[in-house]
């Protein structure tokens, strides 16, 4: 990447993070947060493709625009084949992971091979499978962003030789989170020898819910830092710690017990990789759609549908014609931004959402961040689904949300 670009990617990422000056103590962690973003923050995205699915309702001939994260859920939106996928993000790492990850569906020679990749993504034989039958077909940015060095003089594309979950922003501060609960006597990944919701809840509440009551516990997540390894900017830090009576402590606990002992575990990969560092074992196993082996084929199929950019959303969609998106995937990036980004986002959204086009998006909090922050005369023309989007919200295995939000865009003719 040139320093051109490189600039331009960190003004991007500025321009979605910073609200305040540089001096204050709140833009200082603004802009240390943006400093960290710039590299890869999620290996694994951390909402339920299968709550987006059914609230989209995708058909063959709709183009949905996404926020891309880790890709995961940009694969597995393939599955309900839709005519276009366009994803953006303003990080550069995952762009680079998304493409890398369409151009394995693409040209790896089965499932296997597939699975070895990004579910285990801890094989010697890695490496060997990239650069054999995916490097070649890679442009020549992301060829190099998985062939550039680490630190520690690794080339990236190591870290699926590594355990590549363990990586990134988000996979680190998990390691974190198994370490700091050996500290308190807990090894987390015992959770996940429990055989019933019942013997879950039994775990969570004598084993791990004691530490969010530790007085230590509480001093360090009133830090607004530490949360930074969670993908949390200052500004949704505020609106998630606003989110429960005992703050912050509090509503990471009720976040944390849902995860723990909201679903079977047999039904919930986020379980496995908060608890376990990694997908459960096994041919039964709960995964993402987009590693399942039934789905191989149909990804493989329409991995051609996919864009990747490396843009703002709000941006790329001004450049996109009028009544031309029929889906929108916005994650929690909306907890992120000012109310004129908010205004502006939904002004372009409004303006190329066909009739009908849904739009969903998760929240720190458990209310909507639009109303009294998005004029009325763009909301009017949306339907609020708030029944259906709460149904939802209680089905999202992830757990992390207080909010799961659907918009469905009214025909402004009928």
């Amino acid at each position: 990447m040139t320093m051109i670009e490189t600039t331009a990617v960190g003004a991007r990422i500025d321009g979605a993070v910073v609200r305040n000056t540089a001096l204050s103590s709140t833009g200082i962690l603004e802009r240390v947060f943006s400093a960290a973003f710039r590299g890869l923050v999620y290996p694994q995205i951390w909402e339920d493709p299968l709550v987006d699915m059914e609230a989209l309702a995708l058909k063959e001939t709709d183009t949905l625009v996404t926020i891309a994260s880790g890709s995961c859920n940009v694969m597995s939106y393939l599955t309900a084949n839709p005519a276009k996928i366009i994803a953006v993000d303003l990080s550069p790492a995952h762009v680079a992971l998304g493409k890398l990850k369409l151009a394995a569906a693409a040209h790896l020679p089965d499932h296997t091979s597939f699975s070895n990749l990004f579910r285990h993504a801890n094989l010697k034989t890695n490496v060997a499978l990239y650069e054999r039958h995916i490097r070649p077909h890679l442009d020549e940015k992301t060829r190099a962003y998985w062939g550039g060095r680490e630190i520690n003089g690794r080339r990236r594309i190591s870290r699926f030789t590594r355990g590549f979950y363990s990586t990134g922003l988000l996979g680190r501060f998990i390691s974190a989170a198994h370490v700091t609960g050996k500290l308190y006597g807990i090894d987390p990944r015992e959770l996940l020898r429990m055989d019933s919701i019942e013997k879950q809840r039994e775990f969570f509440e004598t084993r791990i819910a004691p530490v969010f009551d530790s007085r230590s516990f509480k001093a360090l997540t009133s830090l607004r830092a530490s949360l930074f390894g969670l993908g949390i900017p200052p500004a949704q830090y505020d609106a998630l710690a606003g989110d429960a009576p005992d703050g912050m402590t509090g509503a990471l606990k009720t976040r944390t017990e849902k995860l723990a002992c909201g679903f079977p575990l047999k039904d919930n990969y986020f379980a496995w990789q908060a608890f376990g560092r990694g997908y459960q074992p096994g041919e039964t196993a709960s995964l993402p759609p987009y590693l399942e082996a039934r789905n191989f084929e149909t990804i493989r199929r329409n991995a051609g549908r996919v864009e990747i950019v490396n843009e703002n959303i709000t941006a790329m969609l001004a450049a996109r014609p009028a009544a031309s998106v029929d889906a929108f995937v916005l994650l929690d990036a909306q907890d992120w931004m000012t109310d004129s980004q908010l205004s502006e986002l939904w002004a372009e959204i409004t303006r190329t959402a066909t009739p009908y086009a849904r739009v969903i998006y998760r929240t720190a909090a458990a209310h909507s961040p639009l109303p009294g922050r998005v004029p009325d005369g763009i909301l009017t023309k949306w339907d609020y689904r708030i029944e259906q989007s709460r149904e939802l919200g209680a089905r999202d295995r992830s757990a992390i949300y207080g909010g799961f939000h659907l918009h469905v865009k009214r025909d402004a003719g009928a």
